[in-house]
């Protein structure tokens, strides 16, 4: 029979072992390295965090998946509420609101001090994207961009040997190759996407903002001769004026010829050889994108690894980006994500050698460009894809279309202008 006394002691006993259970459960949580990544990467990364966790035993990684469209709300949610994670992929075009919320930690200091992430070893606009303000605040995990998917066998069918070289090539192909009356056109160029026009854009000399970033130069002439461009390709009949939740099935429009040029990332080389009848998949192949004088450059898309400011694990943090930064690590991830590595040592790969469609991908690498960066870059994108939309249904004209564009951006970063005027 238990005693009043028994009973105290009993009570002091389970107090004690509470107490020690909180105490250890604490600290495992407060000893464990939290990575957020938002969508088939964090599967990926799974898979390769077993040899770092045994090379650092120390340190555990949690990674919590999140889907892309909730990412940024619940990124700023975070960063709000002081919740925010160890470390995250983050989009390179994020970065800029992550920094001006002063939400990252910066990181040059910790690649000064490493013998794994070496600079002049990534492709350097990629490596720009995560720069502010001469300072860096993340590390390349993968790269993207767009460049041509075309059909061989159409190109010589009607007497073109090689993919185009710069635009007036493309449109010669363009204008050979559409048949509007049958529904078959050169390109497919989806109207609600904005990579193809900010591509083209990219390849001009003028910028997309002017003074420091706070106002549009959308009404730059070479602005506007890539809109015109991508404007004619429609008024040409060279490409349908669809959006892409009305094409159900590009691969196999591609595969019956429906259209012989198909302007997208590395991700398709996969769909393509996947979707496409095996007496096919010699008819295709990839080409860099073709520039208004010759080869052309593309945007510098991809994801980066970056550190939360306020993440009690930094060591720990850096630890794991030097880790997937190795070209080994980077090869293995490609296997399998498809995300292109952004080292160019990660290359040298046999797997990527001996994989004829994405030479296209590697050399355009070499002359990606980063898109302006602020803040309010993707909604200005957006808006240059609306309007772009208005200007190929004939609601306005090219000069009009570039007049709207300014207007729109110059409202959208007039935040960024009273502030700069307040530093004066």
């Amino acid at each position: 029979m238990r005693t009043r006394a028994s009973g105290v002691m009993w009570r002091r006993w389970a107090s004690i072992v509470v107490a020690l259970c909180v105490a250890g459960c604490a600290r495992k949580q407060d000893d464990t390295l939290v990575l957020w990544t938002f969508g088939p990467e964090g599967e990926a990364v799974g898979s390769l965090l077993p040899d770092f966790e045994r090379a650092h035993p120390d340190i555990h990684v949690e990674v919590q998946q999140l889907p892309l469209s909730a990412a940024h709300q619940k990124l700023l949610t975070a960063i709000a509420g002081d919740t925010t994670p160890d470390m995250a992929q983050l989009g390179n075009t994020w970065l800029p609101e992550m920094v001006t919320l002063h939400a990252l930690a910066p990181l040059q200091q910790r690649v000064a001090g490493s013998a794994a992430v070496a600079p002049a070893d990534y492709f350097a606009s990629i490596w720009t994207t995560n720069l502010s303000d001469g300072r860096l605040y993340g590390i390349p995990w993968y790269v993207d961009t767009r460049l041509l998917f075309y059909r061989s066998d159409l190109l010589k069918q009607a007497g073109f040997d090689a993919p185009p070289r710069d635009w007036a090539e493309w449109r010669r192909m363009l204008a050979a190759l559409s048949h509007p009356e049958r529904k078959v056109y050169g390109i497919l160029l989806p109207t609600n996407e904005y990579e193809q026009l900010l591509s083209l854009a990219l390849q001009q000399p003028d910028p997309l903002l002017r003074d420091g970033d706070s106002r549009g130069n959308f009404e730059s002439a070479g602005f506007k001769r890539a809109l015109a461009f991508y404007v004619d390709t429609f008024r040409l009949q060279q490409a349908p004026v669809v959006t892409n939740v009305e094409v159900s099935d590009p691969w196999d429009e591609f595969g019956r010829g429906v259209y012989a040029f198909y302007f997208s990332g590395p991700w398709n080389v996969a769909e393509f050889r996947k979707r496409l009848p095996a007496d096919e998949q010699g008819d295709w192949a990839t080409a860099p994108l073709p520039g208004p004088d010759g080869p052309g450059a593309g945007f510098a898309g991809g994801a980066s690894l970056v550190v939360f400011r306020a993440s009690k694990h930094q060591r720990a943090a850096w630890a794991l980006i030097e880790y997937l930064s190795q070209p080994q690590v980077q090869q293995r991830f490609y296997q399998l994500t498809g995300d292109m590595p952004p080292r160019r040592s990660s290359w040298d790969s046999p797997l990527l050698q001996n994989d004829a469609a994405m030479h296209a991908f590697r050399d355009q690498l070499e002359r990606v460009k980063p898109t302006p960066a602020v803040p309010e870059w993707e909604r200005i994108a957006v808006m240059m894809q609306q309007v772009a939309a208005r200007a190929v249904a004939g609601e306005l004209t090219v000069d009009q279309a570039a007049a709207e564009m300014d207007r729109q951006a110059d409202r959208i970063l007039a935040k960024r202008r009273s502030l700069q005027e307040a530093r004066r």
